[in-house]
């Protein structure tokens, strides 16, 4: 939580106001299926709950980060937005249709992983639809830092940070049906750094 209060009251909207290109390949995976109501754990600063209620979504988002609760407010007066921890899910009896999730899981320990999955599965409905989207191994990052578990390192103060081959992420979700896993590059402004692409892995996948 205080990582991120800190970039968030630092930087504000660090990765700007459009959706990522993750996001728009989920919404048209999406589109595909019978889907109305969406979880987004981990929602930041909104631009992702934004995004999935301006098309018609009726959208829930769950974030950590007090200041970046705020900024969402802000930005998107569409969604329901919740302040809390993934891990203290579920804050509501509600059941959706789908989750989608952005770079979140990575962030988390392996037994916090296994949890964090675990509450998710208990909060679609049947035949719902899941989106995570991951660091890969091929990310330029793998393997720097202090390592702490088996492909996780601390690269960063207190954010360790996973990173997934393909038989990781099926391993991790393996109670699901996977309809599609792949890599996806993804253009992400550093800053002073400037334009960096990342090489994420995402899974979609079906209860």
């Amino acid at each position: 939580m205080e990582y991120w209060n800190k970039r968030f009251s630092g930087k504000g909207k660090i990765w700007g106001i459009e959706p990522s290109k993750t996001a728009i390949y989920a919404l048209k995976l999406f589109k595909n299926y019978d889907i109305k109501k969406i979880l987004i754990p981990g929602s930041g600063y909104g631009r992702h709950t934004k995004f999935f209620s301006l098309n018609n979504y009726e959208v829930t988002g769950i974030e950590i980060s007090e200041i970046g609760l705020n900024i969402a407010k802000e930005l998107d007066s569409k969604s329901k937005l919740m302040l809390g921890s993934v891990l203290d899910m579920p804050f509501n009896d509600e059941m959706y249709d789908a989750i989608f999730c952005y770079n979140l899981l990575h962030l988390l320990l392996k037994n916090e992983r296994a949890l964090f999955i675990e509450k998710c599965y208990s909060q679609l409905r049947d035949n719902g639809f899941i989106f995570f989207s991951v660091f890969s191994e091929q990310e330029e990052r793998f393997g720097k830092g202090t390592k702490i578990e088996e492909n996780t390192f601390e690269s960063k103060p207190y954010r360790p940070t996973h990173y997934f081959t393909k038989e990781d992420i099926l391993k991790h979700f393996n109670a699901f049906s996977v309809i599609e896993t792949n890599i996806i590059e993804e253009k992400e402004n550093h800053g002073d750094l400037g334009l960096h692409t990342h090489k994420f892995r995402y899974i979609f996948a079906k209860k």
